[in-house]
């Protein structure tokens, strides 16, 4: 398929069903690094011990040349994912099923398809959201499901209206408090070599992407959730996760990662910025 960037519905369809394959061998250091960045005391993994859930996410690494990256960091449009032609290009949300653990020094596999292409208006006008279907595999098969919806949008204008906030739940079993200072920030980006500048570069995201200061990665707040699960419920086997991200959150400011029971198998997970603002929600359902 062709680079055409658009907004032509019929040809952005095109895309579904388009599929690609990567692979990986699931060494330790990743998850050294990752342990090391989520400020976790861990054992060193050896080969055998599984792979901690969601952390599939620093495998399989995007490895575009240089020379195709865009303005704002991100691989230039076309190729695998549809040619949107929307400046903004964020993590809205997915679901992930939790078959059987990856394991440490396996061979692994990611086959992805585009499932979904799907207009919508908002209040920064047009979004276009894409649908990818991720099956990750490791020895014994598939071992994780995952759906990432990824949102494209206009350039967010200054004194654009706010969306009305959304209050966090008031009853919290367990809290963190995060501190996203730059070098978490630098820290994750370079686990997951993601060159979006929104997460970097103070300067573009204040006068070119219209944001008040360097963006949290929206897999970081998934990241720090699923985290906080271990913290509390260290033998707890989670089965899948539902989350969506409602609104960025900036490091200019601390925030909170939060869970509750909701019942004997589910917990409800949010994060809330300092004004106690729901940025993120997440439903984990427990083993029984």
């Amino acid at each position: 398929m062709g680079r055409t960037v658009t907004n032509d519905l019929a040809h952005l369809r095109e895309w579904i069903g388009n599929k690609e394959t990567a692979g990986d061998v699931l060494v330790s250091s990743p998850l050294e690094r990752a342990a090391a960045t989520l400020d976790r005391n861990d054992p060193l993994p050896a080969d055998g011990d599984p792979v901690p859930p969601g952390w599939h996410w620093f495998y399989f690494l995007p490895s575009a040349l240089q020379s195709e990256i865009s303005e704002d960091g991100h691989p230039q449009l076309g190729g695998f994912l549809p040619p949107v032609l929307l400046p903004q290009r964020m993590w809205a949300g997915g679901r992930m099923t939790f078959k059987q653990p990856l394991r440490v020094g396996e061979t692994a596999t990611r086959s992805s398809e585009v499932i979904k292409v799907q207009p919508k208006s908002g209040r920064s006008g047009p979004l276009v959201f894409v649908t990818v279907r991720h099956t990750i595999s490791g020895t014994h098969g598939p071992a994780t499901i995952e759906e990432h919806d990824i949102v494209y949008r206009e350039e967010t204008k200054p004194g654009a209206p706010a969306a009305a906030p959304i209050p966090e739940p008031q009853r919290a079993d367990w809290s963190r408090i995060i501190v996203p200072d730059p070098v978490l920030l630098f820290r994750f980006s370079a686990l997951t070599f993601n060159g979006h500048r929104i997460h970097y570069d103070r300067t573009y995201c204040e006068t070119e992407a219209g944001y008040p200061g360097l963006v949290v990665h929206g897999p970081l707040t998934l990241i720090l959730l699923l985290d906080l699960v271990r913290r509390e419920l260290p033998d707890a086997t989670l089965n899948s996760v539902d989350y969506r991200m409602i609104q960025p959150l900036f490091d200019i400011n601390r925030f909170t990662v939060n869970g509750a029971h909701s019942d004997g198998v589910m917990l409800e997970m949010w994060v809330a910025d300092h004004e106690g603002t729901l940025a993120t929600r997440a439903t984990i359902a427990l083993a029984s």
